[in-house]
């Protein structure tokens, strides 16, 4: 009989759950509620995230507007599952997709559902993509993160997550991400004289698949000059271009899309995570229309009709991005982000800022401090993850919905949590983290 016990204990997740569990290792709370930016624990602590779900939360915790609209839905019987029968959830979020998002920006993007996560988009995109061109081969680039299934995995760079597959990840190849080599190689050299050598043993791929900023990879974000001429090399090679939008996208970094400033317009958009805008599970393929080739059936699943989720991503579409304030907010909250990151790296040399808009945080050379420094944010009432190969990166991504005050609170939360690890490096003494008692919320969610 399950317990009704209150307690804080986490012994039967650590008696129970699988020891893949990674995140609650960092933040060894039992949360019990969360509004806006703020997550409250069983203990009373409370919480400022700036983690947003790994990016699924781009409008925060059960924001009131969408969930009006959800509790509307399911109070009414409204269809929960229904695969890729026609509802009328599904109808709305279409005709809202394209008033909203796709006609403004001229874009004629074929829509697929491919399944609840960001690795059902991309692969559908690899699939798709090598059904067209009647080619095998795909490439990605050097710290790519594009998910956890065996396609996703084998053009995704990072070596303990590929070992994890117990097999041989086929049919892809590595070139270097922007300023890969510090700008002492030409961008597209190899990629450029290999496509068009027929004597280089490689063979023409079917695509390119890349993030415009790599939120798993360490938060290098691309040049716009770079997405350009890798789109314009795509283009001479007939090579189809892919970009993984799943933790870019949805506004993160500014615009809907984050390829949008650098004026490109892929063949194939993945995204997810906040495409549902209250953290459902949903995900998009999106492709030029003369790419749609399935045969009826040929790719499914059964999660690929989630209405729930149809009405919150509509809900959002109209709430957020019908004026253009969303992205004013993130254009001065990423202001405001960038300067206080600066405060972090003036203590520490040869730290770097990295990233773009909302996702955005700093690098260290020593390896080590920036998992200290989430764990000192933890205990100071901040919820912050780490990126890169080896976790070297401070990331931060909050709500782009977070206010101007919430931003500061965050921020200095996190300049004190760096500023006591950095003390602490260099030998000196360091300062005592604030108590849970004095986390009392400042601010409306």
């Amino acid at each position: 009989m399950p317990s009704t016990s209150t307690s804080t204990t986490t012994s039967v997740f650590e008696t129970r759950e699988s020891q893949v569990r990674s995140y609650c290792r960092e933040w060894p709370a039992v949360f019990t509620s969360a509004q806006g930016v703020y997550q409250y624990a069983e203990d009373g602590s409370r919480y400022i995230d700036f983690f947003s779900g790994a990016g699924a939360l781009n409008y925060g915790h059960n924001h009131p507007e969408l969930k009006r609209h959800l509790i509307d839905y399911l109070a009414g019987d409204g269809v929960t599952h229904s695969l890729d029968t026609y509802t009328v959830a599904k109808r709305e979020f279409l005709e809202t997709f394209e008033e909203v998002v796709l006609a403004p920006r001229g874009l004629d993007y074929v829509v697929q559902f491919p399944g609840p996560t960001g690795t059902n988009s991309v692969e559908t995109a690899l699939k798709i993509a090598r059904k067209c061109t009647g080619r095998q081969d795909v490439v990605s680039f050097t710290n790519a993160f594009h998910g956890m299934t065996l396609g996703s995995l084998a053009v995704t760079g990072n070596s303990m997550k590929r070992a994890g597959a117990g097999t041989p990840l086929y049919h892809s190849s590595t070139a270097p991400y922007d300023d890969y080599f510090d700008g002492e190689t030409p961008d597209f050299m190899w990629l450029e004289r290999t496509w068009s050598d027929s004597g280089s043993g490689l063979d023409l791929p079917a695509a390119v698949i890349v993030e415009t900023v790599q939120g798993e990879g360490g938060l290098k974000a691309a040049r716009g000059v770079w997405l350009r001429e890798l789109a314009a090399l795509c283009r001479r090679h007939d090579v189809l271009l892919i970009v993984d939008d799943v933790q870019a996208g949805c506004g993160r970094t500014g615009r809907f899309f984050s390829f949008e400033e650098a004026g490109i317009v892929p063949d194939i958009v993945c995204l997810s995570k906040s495409i549902s805008g209250y953290g459902l599970p949903m995900s998009l393929t999106l492709m030029r229309r003369d790419l749609d080739q399935w045969e009826p059936g040929e790719h499914n699943g059964t999660f690929r009709g989630h209405n729930p989720a149809f009405v919150t991503a509509t809900a959002a579409l109209r709430t957020f991005w019908t004026d253009g304030a969303i992205e004013q907010n993130v254009a001065a909250r990423a202001h405001q982000l960038r300067d206080g990151l600066q405060r972090i790296i003036a203590r520490s040399d040869g730290a770097t800022l990295r990233g773009r808009g909302l996702l955005a945080g700093v690098a260290f050379e020593d390896v080590e401090v920036a998992g200290r420094i989430q764990a000192a944010a933890f205990e100071r009432g901040l919820l912050v993850e780490t990126s890169g190969p080896s976790g070297e990166v401070v990331k931060v991504m909050p709500a782009l919905t977070i206010t101007e005050a919430e931003m500061a609170e965050g921020l200095e939360i996190l300049v004190d949590a760096a500023s006591a690890v950095l003390r602490r490096t260099d030998g000196t003494a360091d300062a005592a983290p604030t108590v849970a008692a004095d986390r009392e919320p400042a601010f409306a969610g």
